[in-house]
Protein backbone atom coordinates (compact mmCIF):
# COMPACT_ATOMS: atom_id res chain seq x y z
CA UNK A 1 0.00 0.00 0.00
CA UNK A 2 1.26 3.49 -0.87
CA UNK A 3 2.50 5.61 2.02
CA UNK A 4 0.26 8.42 0.79
CA UNK A 5 -2.89 6.43 0.10
CA UNK A 6 -4.35 6.62 3.61
CA UNK A 7 -2.89 9.60 5.52
CA UNK A 8 -5.82 9.55 7.98
CA UNK A 9 -7.97 6.93 9.68
CA UNK A 10 -11.63 7.81 9.07
CA UNK A 11 -12.65 5.43 11.84
CA UNK A 12 -10.87 7.41 14.55
CA UNK A 13 -9.61 10.75 13.21
CA UNK A 14 -11.75 13.85 13.68
CA UNK A 15 -11.00 17.51 13.04
CA UNK A 16 -11.92 21.04 13.99
CA UNK A 17 -11.00 23.88 11.64
CA UNK A 18 -11.54 27.53 12.55
CA UNK A 19 -11.90 30.08 9.80
CA UNK A 20 -13.32 27.28 7.66
CA UNK A 21 -15.74 29.53 5.81
CA UNK A 22 -13.21 31.00 3.41
CA UNK A 23 -9.62 31.13 2.29
CA UNK A 24 -7.02 28.70 3.58
CA UNK A 25 -9.19 27.41 6.42
CA UNK A 26 -11.89 26.48 3.93
CA UNK A 27 -9.41 24.70 1.66
CA UNK A 28 -8.00 22.67 4.57
CA UNK A 29 -11.42 21.75 5.97
CA UNK A 30 -12.61 20.65 2.54
CA UNK A 31 -9.46 18.60 2.03
CA UNK A 32 -9.95 16.87 5.40
CA UNK A 33 -13.51 15.74 4.62
CA UNK A 34 -12.20 14.66 1.23
CA UNK A 35 -9.92 12.26 3.11
CA UNK A 36 -12.88 10.89 5.06
CA UNK A 37 -12.27 12.86 8.26
CA UNK A 38 -15.36 14.14 10.09
CA UNK A 39 -14.70 17.86 10.47
CA UNK A 40 -16.27 20.82 12.23
CA UNK A 41 -16.31 23.84 9.92
CA UNK A 42 -16.19 26.81 12.34
CA UNK A 43 -16.54 30.38 11.13
CA UNK A 44 -18.12 33.69 12.08
CA UNK A 45 -20.32 33.65 8.96
CA UNK A 46 -23.18 31.16 8.58
CA UNK A 47 -23.39 31.94 4.87
CA UNK A 48 -19.72 31.16 4.31
CA UNK A 49 -19.88 27.94 6.30
CA UNK A 50 -22.88 26.71 4.36
CA UNK A 51 -21.20 27.50 1.06
CA UNK A 52 -17.93 25.83 2.10
CA UNK A 53 -19.72 22.65 3.14
CA UNK A 54 -21.90 22.58 0.03
CA UNK A 55 -18.78 22.82 -2.14
CA UNK A 56 -17.03 19.97 -0.28
CA UNK A 57 -16.56 16.59 -1.91
CA UNK A 58 -18.18 14.88 1.08
CA UNK A 59 -20.52 17.36 2.78
CA UNK A 60 -22.05 14.60 4.89
CA UNK A 61 -18.83 14.54 6.93
CA UNK A 62 -18.90 18.28 7.64
CA UNK A 63 -20.41 19.82 10.77
CA UNK A 64 -21.23 23.56 10.69
CA UNK A 65 -20.60 25.88 13.62
CA UNK A 66 -21.01 29.66 13.66
CA UNK A 67 -19.71 32.08 16.28
CA UNK A 68 -17.28 34.89 17.12
CA UNK A 69 -14.07 33.44 18.54
CA UNK A 70 -13.06 36.85 19.91
CA UNK A 71 -15.38 35.92 22.79
CA UNK A 72 -14.34 33.28 25.31
CA UNK A 73 -17.89 32.00 25.69
CA UNK A 74 -18.00 31.32 21.95
CA UNK A 75 -14.78 29.31 22.21
CA UNK A 76 -16.32 27.22 24.99
CA UNK A 77 -19.49 26.76 22.94
CA UNK A 78 -17.40 25.54 20.01
CA UNK A 79 -15.56 23.05 22.21
CA UNK A 80 -18.84 21.72 23.60
CA UNK A 81 -20.39 21.41 20.15
CA UNK A 82 -17.36 19.62 18.73
CA UNK A 83 -17.29 17.19 21.65
CA UNK A 84 -21.01 16.45 21.35
CA UNK A 85 -20.74 15.61 17.66
CA UNK A 86 -17.22 14.18 17.31
CA UNK A 87 -16.11 13.13 20.77
CA UNK A 88 -12.38 13.82 21.17
CA UNK A 89 -10.98 16.02 18.40
CA UNK A 90 -7.70 14.59 17.15
CA UNK A 91 -6.80 17.27 14.59
CA UNK A 92 -7.12 21.01 15.20
CA UNK A 93 -6.45 23.75 12.64
CA UNK A 94 -6.57 27.38 13.77
CA UNK A 95 -6.99 29.57 10.70
CA UNK A 96 -9.53 32.13 11.95
CA UNK A 97 -8.39 35.75 11.84
CA UNK A 98 -10.26 39.06 11.56
CA UNK A 99 -9.97 41.02 8.30
CA UNK A 100 -7.01 43.36 8.08
CA UNK A 101 -6.98 46.79 6.46
CA UNK A 102 -3.97 48.61 5.07
CA UNK A 103 -5.21 51.76 6.86
CA UNK A 104 -4.58 50.20 10.30
CA UNK A 105 -0.89 51.07 10.58
CA UNK A 106 0.81 51.87 13.88
CA UNK A 107 -0.46 55.43 14.08
CA UNK A 108 -4.02 54.57 13.09
CA UNK A 109 -5.08 51.20 14.51
CA UNK A 110 -7.64 51.56 17.29
CA UNK A 111 -7.77 49.61 20.53
CA UNK A 112 -10.81 47.53 19.56
CA UNK A 113 -9.21 46.38 16.31
CA UNK A 114 -5.97 45.58 18.16
CA UNK A 115 -7.75 43.55 20.82
CA UNK A 116 -9.94 41.65 18.37
CA UNK A 117 -6.95 40.60 16.25
CA UNK A 118 -5.14 39.24 19.30
CA UNK A 119 -8.28 37.67 20.77
CA UNK A 120 -9.10 35.61 17.68
CA UNK A 121 -5.58 34.65 16.66
CA UNK A 122 -3.78 34.19 19.96
CA UNK A 123 -6.28 33.94 22.82
CA UNK A 124 -8.74 31.69 21.02
CA UNK A 125 -5.95 29.60 19.56
CA UNK A 126 -4.41 29.00 22.97
CA UNK A 127 -7.69 28.29 24.72
CA UNK A 128 -9.01 25.90 22.09
CA UNK A 129 -5.71 24.02 21.75
CA UNK A 130 -5.27 23.62 25.49
CA UNK A 131 -8.80 22.35 26.08
CA UNK A 132 -8.64 19.95 23.14
CA UNK A 133 -5.28 18.69 24.38
CA UNK A 134 -6.63 18.08 27.89
CA UNK A 135 -9.29 15.74 26.51
CA UNK A 136 -6.78 13.87 24.34
CA UNK A 137 -4.39 13.49 27.27
CA UNK A 138 -7.18 12.13 29.48
CA UNK A 139 -8.10 9.64 26.75
CA UNK A 140 -4.45 8.79 26.02
CA UNK A 141 -4.98 9.57 22.36
CA UNK A 142 -2.52 11.20 19.94
CA UNK A 143 -3.27 14.52 18.31
CA UNK A 144 -1.99 16.96 15.74
CA UNK A 145 -2.55 20.73 15.84
CA UNK A 146 -1.75 23.26 13.13
CA UNK A 147 -1.68 27.06 13.52
CA UNK A 148 -1.76 29.43 10.54
CA UNK A 149 0.86 32.06 11.25
CA UNK A 150 2.44 34.48 8.77
CA UNK A 151 5.67 35.58 7.16
CA UNK A 152 5.08 38.73 9.19
CA UNK A 153 5.68 36.94 12.45
CA UNK A 154 9.26 37.99 11.73
CA UNK A 155 8.94 40.77 9.14
CA UNK A 156 7.09 44.08 9.69
CA UNK A 157 3.82 44.32 7.77
CA UNK A 158 2.77 47.94 8.50
CA UNK A 159 -0.05 46.29 10.50
CA UNK A 160 1.29 45.95 14.06
CA UNK A 161 -1.83 44.30 15.51
CA UNK A 162 -1.62 41.56 12.86
CA UNK A 163 2.16 41.03 12.89
CA UNK A 164 2.43 40.92 16.68
CA UNK A 165 -0.50 38.48 16.94
CA UNK A 166 1.12 36.16 14.42
CA UNK A 167 4.52 36.47 16.09
CA UNK A 168 2.98 35.47 19.39
CA UNK A 169 1.29 32.50 17.70
CA UNK A 170 4.62 31.37 16.30
CA UNK A 171 6.03 31.16 19.83
CA UNK A 172 2.82 29.58 21.12
CA UNK A 173 3.32 26.75 18.63
CA UNK A 174 6.75 26.06 20.11
CA UNK A 175 5.52 26.28 23.70
CA UNK A 176 2.64 23.90 23.08
CA UNK A 177 4.80 21.51 21.08
CA UNK A 178 7.28 21.32 23.94
CA UNK A 179 4.57 20.73 26.56
CA UNK A 180 2.25 18.43 24.63
CA UNK A 181 4.92 16.32 22.93
CA UNK A 182 5.28 13.85 25.80
CA UNK A 183 1.57 13.12 25.34
CA UNK A 184 2.03 12.40 21.63
CA UNK A 185 0.28 15.60 20.58
CA UNK A 186 2.15 17.40 17.82
CA UNK A 187 1.86 21.16 17.24
CA UNK A 188 3.16 22.88 14.11
CA UNK A 189 2.74 26.09 12.11
CA UNK A 190 1.84 26.66 8.49
CA UNK A 191 3.24 29.92 7.14
CA UNK A 192 1.47 31.23 4.02
CA UNK A 193 2.88 33.75 1.61
CA UNK A 194 0.81 36.08 -0.56
CA UNK A 195 -2.34 34.01 -0.89
CA UNK A 196 -5.22 35.71 -2.67
CA UNK A 197 -7.90 34.35 -0.37
CA UNK A 198 -9.64 35.02 2.90
CA UNK A 199 -8.84 38.43 4.36
CA UNK A 200 -5.96 39.23 2.01
CA UNK A 201 -6.70 41.13 -1.21
CA UNK A 202 -3.48 40.84 -3.13
CA UNK A 203 -2.22 43.30 -5.71
CA UNK A 204 -1.39 41.27 -8.83
CA UNK A 205 1.83 43.27 -9.22
CA UNK A 206 3.14 41.55 -6.09
CA UNK A 207 3.84 38.51 -8.26
CA UNK A 208 7.01 40.16 -9.54
CA UNK A 209 8.55 39.67 -6.08
CA UNK A 210 7.71 35.95 -6.00
CA UNK A 211 10.32 33.59 -7.47
CA UNK A 212 7.65 31.17 -8.70
CA UNK A 213 6.03 34.07 -10.53
CA UNK A 214 2.47 34.03 -9.22
CA UNK A 215 0.31 34.75 -6.21
CA UNK A 216 -0.68 31.77 -4.10
CA UNK A 217 -4.12 30.19 -3.89
CA UNK A 218 -5.75 28.64 -0.84
CA UNK A 219 -5.51 25.18 -2.39
CA UNK A 220 -1.72 25.56 -2.59
CA UNK A 221 -1.67 25.26 1.22
CA UNK A 222 -3.99 22.27 1.69
CA UNK A 223 -1.59 19.47 0.63
CA UNK A 224 1.13 20.64 3.01
CA UNK A 225 -1.41 21.17 5.79
CA UNK A 226 -2.71 17.62 5.50
CA UNK A 227 0.78 16.19 5.31
CA UNK A 228 1.79 17.93 8.54
CA UNK A 229 -1.49 17.05 10.25
CA UNK A 230 -1.24 13.37 9.36
CA UNK A 231 0.16 11.26 12.18
CA UNK A 232 1.15 8.72 9.57
CA UNK A 233 3.15 11.06 7.35
CA UNK A 234 4.60 13.44 9.96
CA UNK A 235 4.76 11.41 13.16
CA UNK A 236 8.17 12.78 14.16
CA UNK A 237 7.49 16.44 13.35
CA UNK A 238 6.55 18.97 16.03
CA UNK A 239 7.35 22.59 16.85
CA UNK A 240 8.14 23.27 13.18
CA UNK A 241 7.02 26.03 10.81
CA UNK A 242 6.36 25.16 7.17
CA UNK A 243 6.58 28.07 4.74
CA UNK A 244 4.42 27.82 1.62
CA UNK A 245 5.03 31.09 -0.20
CA UNK A 246 6.41 30.48 -3.69
CA UNK A 247 9.72 31.90 -2.44
CA UNK A 248 8.31 35.28 -1.38
CA UNK A 249 10.17 35.18 1.93
CA UNK A 250 13.42 35.45 -0.03
CA UNK A 251 12.54 39.14 -0.47
CA UNK A 252 11.17 41.94 1.69
CA UNK A 253 8.76 43.87 -0.46
CA UNK A 254 6.95 46.11 2.04
CA UNK A 255 7.76 49.80 2.13
CA UNK A 256 6.92 52.03 5.12
CA UNK A 257 3.30 53.20 5.15
CA UNK A 258 2.39 56.54 3.61
CA UNK A 259 1.51 58.88 6.48
CA UNK A 260 -0.44 62.08 6.23
CA UNK A 261 1.43 65.21 7.12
Amino acid sequence: MSLFSTPFDPASDTALVTGAGNGIGRAIAQALVGEGVRTVFADISAERVSAAIAASSRPELAVPWVGDLAKLEACDALLAAAHDVLGDVSHFVHSASPPRREADHALAVDRTTWQEMHAVNLDAGFHLARELAKRLIASRRPGSFLFLTSLHAGTPRNLPHYSTAKAAMAMLVKELAKTFGRHNIRVNALVPGAVAAGGFVADASLARHIPLGRLGAANDLAPMALTVLSNKLSAYVTGAAFVVDGGLSLTNWFEPPVLEE
